[in-house]
């Protein structure tokens, strides 16, 4: 099966940790599969999703699987040209993000196949020092989707600064935000713009997949990472129709 041989392939590889099976199927013994006539479409984003496919589909090569990788600049277009039948799969989103986007779009026939890896978000400041306090009345750029602003808000709310509703919640919003007593004031940016936007603001909430390739390193430039218990693990999708692939 494709996609089991695509899981093995990133386990091996190191780049990803509890996969787990798509779609059930016998643990028998497989055959190495003859190369494709044509290759299978796998859409991501740039930078490290861009970087892990392409070490996925070189190894791929190898078992016969061939693997054109195709790069988005955004989080939206991948999902709609995996539904729209322009891809096989996507691997540059977390569950979170995928359940906003069906709620939004149920007409979308998407289904999470296993999962990858966990890219902590950050945040980040031109203004303010790793260890130094952020300023009462920060301006501070958040995503504007549903499940990455909710992430960074409860990145802030983990770390004292702010207080939300409920800490379950996977797609807070600023309307869910309980307690703001440095009177902060919350900007909700495209989330692939917000490194572009870092010297407009106080701090801003970077996912790490758009921190990379703007020269921003979370282990090393970070005043705040994310921690690792979160449920925002990164997933390979594909469509209801593709997830029983032979």
């Amino acid at each position: 099966m494709f996609l089991k041989k695509v899981s093995l392939i990133l386990a091996t590889a190191l780049l990803a940790f509890s996969l787990t099976g798509c779609g059930g199927g016998d643990k028998k013994e497989e055959k190495k599969a003859p190369a494709a006539e044509k290759p299978i479409k796998i859409g991501v984003t740039a930078g490290p999703h861009a970087e892990i496919m392409d070490n996925v589909k070189k190894l791929a090569e190898k078992q016969g699987l061939k693997i054109e990788v195709v790069e988005f600049n955004d989080f939206v277009t991948p999902n709609v040209a995996l539904n729209q039948g322009e891809l096989f799969a996507n691997s540059m989103q977390h569950a979170p993000y995928l359940a906003a986007t069906l709620k939004k779009e149920p007409s979308f026939k998407l289904k999470e196949c296993f999962k990858t890896v966990i890219f902590p978000m950050a945040v980040y400041s031109t203004k303010v020092k790793k260890g130094e306090a952020i300023p009462d009345g920060a301006t501070v750029a958040i995503p504007n989707d549903p499940s990455n602003g909710g992430r960074a808000l409860l990145m802030l709310d983990n770390a004292g600064l702010i207080k939300v509703k409920d800490k379950t919640n996977s797609v807070t919003a600023l309307t869910d935000v309980v307690e703001n007593k440095h009177n902060f004031k919350f900007q909700e940016l495209d989330a692939a713009g917000i490194p572009r936007s870092i010297k407009d603001v106080t701090i801003a909430c970077i996912n790490v997949n758009y921190a990379l390739p703007a020269g921003l390193n979370p282990l090393k430039d970070a005043i705040i990472v994310e921690g690792a218990d979160n449920p925002y693990v990164n997933i390979f999708v594909t469509t209801e129709k593709n997830v029983n692939d032979p």
